[in-house]
């Protein structure tokens, strides 16, 4: 194998690969010898069959095989010969020899990753937010459990819907006078000034009583999930059919044991402990974020174009979607395609290079992932499907290199808790508010 090495610039490399004629040759008669002695065919027993026939029937497909073998084998050895580290697949193009004829020829273009310097860590200075469940948030999601356990009592009285009374309706939604999949119900309870319907749907049936009939016109949010009807005027025919008044039931132990409890304290403690699970991982997404910053200034390395181009087209591709769906943020809808674009390839840029930081640290430090922290994540992803788990482990089963894929940002949480481990951290309690504020978009 000959290589002519034709580019170095920067983490771009190009070299022109030359597989001699003769090595090919004796490649491709190996394999005819092979199956030679494996293949049946009429008339001739097992192992005897004329070399000659072997070439004509198989000879086309032998040549093709060998081609793409020498072609991987090659490059593959060009990279460990030059102790190159890919940053993404190799670009293969072949020159001349894919007739069989000749010599093998092709070129093979990559970047490379760049050299990272372990940087100093000695530095490190973060501060760990971290936020309590008051009583009013407990108290809050205590009178939420029990709104839905809550029963309605019918309103005798004759007078109209008013604002906190419960309005039992039918009702016919359409669209351009037909209606729509979706929009007609019977007995459907409608809170007054209640959450839960499209904008200007219950605040229109103030006022009904039961009997009564009258048409309305909505319309539907510009981000609701059902394309069709997003951003679309409709009209409702509303039926009004029973007047409410919803009665909650008191928070103590007969809620508890209706909701299956034993009784009202160990509800409590229930969602004391999830407010707490919740307001550790907003904890931790904070101090990630500082982290990240902190590393930010220490990526002071190149990083490889088509990495960048790779995620900018990952996350353009989300911002298309957001733009289409009318949920751009403020600021970027305030922008032109061009300073949009230019933004939005910075955020790439940062999170390709800490992501190789990351990565570096992670191989310095000898920090890995274990077959059993893989098999766990590939359980977690089985879970998210739920009645589907078993076809989500048969993938993963037939397609070791989608697990594979899950090894990534394990390595990266562990050599984040590394990290933040070997910093120093200041702790700092701040209410759940402040602790849930939204970090920037480039995290």
């Amino acid at each position: 194998m000959q290589v002519t090495q034709t580019q170095s610039e920067g983490l771009k490399r190009g070299f022109t690969v030359t597989v001699p004629a003769g090595d090919l040759e004796a490649r491709r008669a190996a394999r005819l010898a092979e199956l030679g002695r494996t293949i049946n065919l009429p008339g001739f027993r097992p192992g005897k069959v004329p070399a000659s026939l072997v070439k004509q029937r198989y000879g086309e497909a032998v040549n093709g095989e060998i081609l793409e073998q020498a072609l991987n084998d090659s490059t593959t050895k060009l990279l460990e010969d030059q102790k190159l580290r890919p940053a993404t697949q190799p670009k293969v193009d072949l020159i001349s020899g894919a007739d069989g004829k000749g010599d093998l020829q092709f070129k093979v273009d990559l970047e490379v990753l760049p050299e990272i310097a372990t940087p100093d860590l000695s530095d490190l200075q973060l501060t760990r937010l971290t936020a309590k469940p008051s009583a009013e948030v407990v108290d809050k999601a205590l009178n939420e459990v029990a709104k839905r356990q809550r029963s309605f009592e019918t309103i005798e009285e004759d007078r109209a819907a008013q604002n906190g009374d419960v309005l039992n309706v039918d009702f016919v939604g359409k669209l351009d006078g037909t209606p729509f999949d979706g929009g007609t119900a019977q007995d459907v309870n409608v809170e007054i000034g209640g959450e839960g319907f499209i904008p200007g749907f219950a605040e229109q049936l103030e006022g009904m009583k039961p009997g009564e009939e009258k048409i309305i016109t909505v319309t539907f949010p510009a981000e609701y999930q059902a394309q069709e009807l997003a951003g679309k005027e409709v009209t409702f025919d509303i039926k009004a059919n029973a007047l409410k008044k919803p009665i909650d039931p008191a928070l103590d132990d007969e809620l508890a044991k209706k909701i299956g409890f034993e009784g009202i304290e160990q509800v409590r403690d229930l969602i004391t402990k999830q407010a707490e699970n919740e307001y550790a991982q907003l904890s931790r997404l904070r101090i990630k974020r500082d982290l990240l910053d902190a590393l930010s200034g220490k990526t002071d390395f190149e990083a490889p174009e088509s990495m960048v181009d790779a995620e900018f087209n990952q996350i353009w591709q989300r911002v298309e979607q957001d733009r289409a769906g009318g949920e751009l943020d403020e600021e970027d809808a305030g922008k032109d395609e061009e300073t949009l674009r230019a933004d939005y390839r910075k955020i790439a840029e940062r999170r390709v290079k800490l992501g190789l930081l990351l990565a570096e640290i992670g191989r310095a430090k000898e920090i890995t992932v274990s077959r059993e922290e893989l098999m766990q994540a590939v359980r977690q992803e089985a879970m998210r499907y739920p009645g589907q788990e078993q076809a989500v482990f048969e993938f993963f089963g037939k397609n070791p290199q989608a697990a594979e894929g899950l090894r990534g940002p394990i390595l990266e949480n562990k050599v984040v808790d590394y990290l933040i481990e070997l910093a120093n951290v200041t702790d700092k309690e701040v209410t759940p508010e402040e602790l849930a504020e939204i970090p920037p978009a480039d995290l």
